[in-house]
């Protein structure tokens, strides 16, 4: 396995064990009906309860008992629809199971629609009487309060249904983005280092651009990117009807602008979002003396964007088969105890991974899962360094869903977006520090001190990028402005010039990079890879510093699930993002890294 000479294999050619246990979900499709029909019953009897969920304490427990059995199991329905359709988005068959999941999804949203704004309707001295009462209320005692956070924000009931209805409508720009970009978008062939044709696809795109052969990753830059070009109009329209998506229900929700109504869902200041975006503006110095620095490296006249991911150390070559990646990673995960690696290698040994890419399948890299399944990892594994750090980032999010599920009731299973980047960073950061600590070769720990700059810079710089050009094609919106390709073009394209530095040659093929970023449809997603990236540092060094007690305290914080607001359930593990530390002193590691890297270039 993992031998890309002979192209892309079909779903049929990988060996099961390297693929995901779907079937440990659903062992058929029949199955997957008799819960999607079993899913519509229940939507029918929590419409029963209307008009009557807070008549008393006991109907109120009942009706919150009956909603997360039916979201638990819709969960289930939706969840195992989209994997399998990701598995290969060229197969009609569940590409339809996902749609209906999603229908189904919107349906039930909208049927269930009625209980908080009747929950809404209690006094909050009724509310205390009730969780007074009735014992099994206690368990929702947070689920409640942060319902009655948001009062001023939730509707009447007739306007929460019909925004409801509006779900599946609202998906549309992110549904036409995902179908363009996974399954109709073809990239061209271009020659590799050995002058045989390799079809350019989202899985080898980023080891073409690491390539030691500059004339191949020109190649692979250039024809990536001039495909996009052909197609901007159409990405800006998708781009333009998410944004505004986003603006229609801040507006509906009684929100000054659309980045408080996102970050309000998880009760984050915006003063974070800005904050980031400041502190980050604050030290490019140091991005720009690490351009200088790879410019240099690479014994270059000009340094363009296409030379932004081959290794600065040019006599390394790390290749690593699967097999090996996960012992590396298990090994570099060892400070987090008995218990965690016992759970890792059960998770490695029991096909909790999708690990090959095949044809048809989705790009990239996720967690998913359900409060019921395993937590299922998706990845597209080529033999490159970059790639055991998938691997370990994407097992810290299953990791985290794993603790969180069996510790957690459902209320309380799932875990804040705004945590959702932390604990599969920490684990490239510890994984990091055991390859430095190990490493016997100098070119390699130069090779692996390039590598965690480069997380710096992808992470912390460029995610930060994304987060400014959100938020600025965000605001043009709401102040009248449209999201033209000519407008979004110049906007990244500026944001890049400022972020990357005067020793940059900022190629015009790098403008239409925003059309390929799914992340954007994910409605202020983005800033958190930022200051999750700067708690996992944090967290990170107290593991390896304090020993036992921090990891204690990490591992609570990955059972803490979303029993509490992600601001406590941070503090409490070590890390305060209501200030600037976390961030600066991020930063700050950063800049001597990039100094510790200028003297052994």
């Amino acid at each position: 396995m993992g031998d890309e000479k002979n192209g892309i294999l079909e779903r049929e050619e990988i060996d099961a064990k390297y693929k995901w246990d779907l079937e440990s979900m659903y062992a058929n499709d029949e199955l997957w009906e008799e819960d999607f029909k079993k899913a519509q019953g229940l939507a029918e009897k929590v419409t029963e309860y209307k008009g009557r969920t807070v008549e008393s304490s006991a109907t109120l427990l009942e009706v919150l008992k009956l909603r997360d059995e039916l979201f638990r199991l819709t969960e289930n329905v939706v969840v195992y629809a989209r994997m399998r359709s990701d598995e290969d988005s060229r197969k009609s068959t569940y590409q339809a199971l996902a749609d209906r999941g999603m229908s189904l999804a919107a349906q039930i949203e909208e049927k269930a629609s009625f209980i908080i704004p009747e929950i809404l309707l209690l006094d909050e001295s009724d509310l205390k009487k009730y969780l007074e009462e009735e014992e099994g209320l206690k368990i929702y005692a947070h689920y409640l309060e942060k319902a009655f956070g948001k009062k001023e924000h939730i509707l009447s009931k007739e306007e929460e249904a019909l925004l409801a209805q509006m779900g599946e409508v609202a998906n549309s720009p992110e549904n036409v983005f995902s179908m363009l970009n996974d399954a109709d978008i073809k990239f061209p062939i271009i020659k590799d280092e050995n002058n045989n044709d390799v079809e350019i696809t989202h899985g080898n795109f980023i080891p073409l651009m690491e390539s030691k052969d500059r004339r191949v990753r020109r190649d692979a830059f250039e024809g990536v990117y001039h495909t996009y070009k052909e197609l901007e109009n159409t990405f800006a329209a998708t781009l333009n009807g998410c944004v505004k998506k986003n603006i229609f229900y801040a507006k509906a929700r009684k929100y000054s602008s659309s980045i408080e109504a996102s970050l309000d869902q998880n009760n984050i200041p915006v003063s974070v979002y800005d904050n980031l975006v400041e502190s980050v503006n604050n030290n490019l110095d140091a991005m720009h003396k690490y351009m200088e620095i790879r410019k240099k490296a690479l014994g270059l006249d000009e340094l363009h964007m296409y030379d932004l991911y081959t290794p600065i150390v040019k006599d390394v070559n790390i290749k690593v088969p699967f097999e090996e990646a996960k012992d590396m990673v298990a090994k570099g995960l060892e400070p987090l105890g008995e218990d965690y690696i016992k759970t890792l290698k059960e998770g490695f040994s029991t096909r909790w991974i999708d690990v090959y890419e095949n044809r048809g399948k989705r790009s990239g890299a996720y967690s998913s899962g359900t409060y019921d399944s395993k937590p299922f990892v998706l990845l597209n594994y080529h033999e490159t360094l970059d790639n055991i750090f998938t691997t370990a980032h994407e097992m810290g999010h299953s990791m985290h869903s794993y603790f969180s599920k069996t510790t957690q009731p459902y209320i309380y299973g799932g875990y804040s977006i705004f945590l959702a980047e932390i604990a599969s960073t920490t684990n490239e950061c510890l994984l990091m520090d055991y390859m430095l600590k190990n490493v016997k070769d100098d070119n390699e720990k130069l090779y692996l001190l390039n590598h965690y700059l480069e997380q710096f810079r992808t992470t912390v710089y460029r995610q930060t990028m994304f987060a400014e050009f959100e938020r600025d094609i965000h605001r043009y919106v709401e102040n009248g402005g449209a999201l033209t390709a000519s407008y979004l073009n110049d906007t990244y394209k500026k944001l890049n010039e400022k972020y990357y530095g005067k020793e940059m040659i900022v190629d015009d093929e790098i403008a239409s990079e925003w059309a390929r970023i799914p992340h954007f449809y994910y409605n202020y997603y983005v800033f958190q890879y930022s200051t999750g990236f700067s708690s996992a540092v944090s967290l990170s060094q107290q593991i390896l510093k304090d020993g036992e007690d921090a990891v204690d305290r990490y591992i609570g914080f990955l059972k803490s699930g979303d029993s509490d607001y992600p601001i406590n359930v941070l503090k409490k593990a070590g890390v305060d993002m209501t200030t600037s530390e976390p961030v600066d002193s991020a930063l700050k590691l950063f800049g001597q890294l990039v100094d510790e890297m200028s003297k052994l270039i």
